[in-house]
């Protein structure tokens, strides 16, 4: 079973888009991915304005910087 996932980011955000389009191979086949947006509550976009896009495992709070692709979130997954 693949962890619940979140990825920081905001709209108008050309990388996270990049992002999105990453992951969305694995959410079609069941990850379940919370799009979460930095820009409110503040602390969020103190912790990662300058990081996003960020991919998050619930589970174990561990994060993947952006630049990533497919491969390197099926790794980040297991």
């Amino acid at each position: 079973m693949l962890p619940e996932c979140q990825l920081f980011g905001t709209l108008g955000c050309h990388l996270c888009e990049f992002a999105e389009a990453e992951i969305m191979p694995l959410v079609e086949h069941g990850l379940l991915v919370e799009l979460v947006d930095i820009t409110d509550p503040v602390d969020l976009t103190e912790a990662y304005g300058l990081r996003i896009p960020v991919l998050r495992r619930v589970d174990t709070g561990a994060e993947l910087d952006w630049p990533f692709d497919t491969q390197q979130v099926v790794a980040f997954l297991r």
